[in-house]
């Protein structure tokens, strides 16, 4: 706050929507002899839309956009799109509703650091993006259906460009089911100098895992060379956003849960790590432990529907001295542990997510995002639950 009675000549705002693309000075709002005339625009089905390419350096400021669908579905289906400095591959490549913290297409009114949808039907955005040389962002609508209205603005300062900017990346990824006894991938490895910014994970458990909890995973983040283990490790995902015990929905500026339906076990959460900043020199690598935990007697109705699972720990007396999977030599499933003893254990669910980072590289090198269809797949907890919001029910 200090910086804002200061003058900045030496930028130059600009403003790039469909009532002037270019952001040019002087440019804007010639439509309908200067009244609001091109507000909006279609966007087909198939059709990409250029919302902003600008030559020069500079750095995004904030965006805002709204949609007239605002369907899991479609937030699913429209794929926002960020190339810096002429690079070929996309720095930034998610679906749009993910990339906004609306987890598995749910959209709802919040506020937190880094998005904000104030009523929950727009997408709002104020992180730093630099830019040196050129900045393209588009819009895709991967779905089978036209796009009635789609409203946008780009808000960024021409400047010249500093030694130390990095540039902004954004990796979307998603496992429809999570394989027993493997991390989920939030983030693969990427090569070079950065700092990761943050994450939202969007979660849709197994209904065979039903009366369990599924949070017990640990966030791992593997710094600078390191291979089998991690230097950063949590100590369980509601942990890792700041709460305990379970997790239910709130919202702070750097963490909180926009959604959890505890009748289905679907939701997202976010974390940001602005006061506490996470460096990086060589390399960086971010995934979560696919853990869940229930009493015993849960464990055996698990198993009774089929479910897929492992045991790694079992808590009788309050420690986790009397069952450790890699060293123990009985089973889980002995007398000495009564039906209400906790017991961890591996599992597979729906996991989604978006991680947020800077690099000191326009192009990350990242896989491509999946396919539209792959993304869309059995979203069929946040359709109902999208359902259920219109409705009232």
């Amino acid at each position: 706050m200090s910086d804002l009675f200061r003058s900045k000549t030496v930028a130059e705002a600009r403003w790039a929507s469909f009532e002037n693309p270019t952001g040019a000075k002087g440019a804007g709002g010639q439509t309908n002899q200067g009244c609001k005339g091109h507000p909006f625009e279609r966007l087909e089905a198939g059709e990409t839309k250029v919302l902003m390419d600008v030559q020069g350096s500079g750095i995004i400021q904030r965006m805002w956009m709204t949609v007239s669908d605002r369907s899991p579905l479609m937030l699913r289906s429209l794929r926002l799109d960020m190339f810096w400095d002429g690079a070929e591959h996309s720095a930034v490549s998610a679906p749009l509703g993910d990339f906004f913290c609306a987890g598995l297409g749910r959209l709802v009114p919040f506020e937190n650091a880094l998005f904000s949808s104030p009523e929950g039907n727009s997408f709002n955005m104020i992180i730093p993006m630099p830019f040196r040389t050129r900045a393209v962002v588009t819009l895709t609508n991967e779905s089978d259906s036209s796009l009635h209205h789609l409203f946008y603005d780009i808000n960024y300062s021409l400047m010249a460009a500093e030694a130390d900017w990095l540039y902004f990346h954004a990796y979307w990824n998603r496992e429809k089911r999570t394989t027993l006894g493997q991390d989920y991938t939030i983030l693969p490895s990427i090569q070079g100098t950065g700092r990761l910014l943050g994450v939202n994970i969007g979660v849709a458990t197994d209904p065979k895992y039903a009366g369990s909890w599924w949070g017990e995973g640990e966030v791992k983040l593997f710094l600078d060379g390191d291979t089998e283990y991690p230097t950063l490790v949590g100590t369980g995902t509601e942990d890792y956003i700041g709460t305990a015990w379970g997790q239910d929905t709130f919202t702070h500026r750097y963490q909180g849960c926009l959604t959890w339906d505890k009748t289905d076990g679907s939701g997202s959460f976010y974390r940001f790590h602005i006061p506490d900043p996470i460096y990086f020199r060589a390399d960086l690598r971010m995934t979560i432990q696919q853990i869940g935990g229930a009493p015993k007697e849960v464990i055996a109705q698990i198993a009774a529907r089929g479910g897929r699972y492992k045991v790694i720990t079992a808590d009788a007396e309050g420690v986790f001295t009397r069952f450790l999977a890699e060293d123990c030599t009985k089973s889980w499933e002995d007398d000495s542990f009564g039906a209400a003893a906790w017991m961890n254990f591996l599992r597979e669910d729906d996991f989604s997510s978006t991680a947020y980072f800077y690099l000191n590289r326009p192009d990350n090198g990242l896989p491509g995002i999946l396919e539209v269809a792959a993304r869309r797949d059995s979203l069929q907890h946040a359709i109902t639950s999208e359902q259920n919001t219109r409705t009232g029910e």
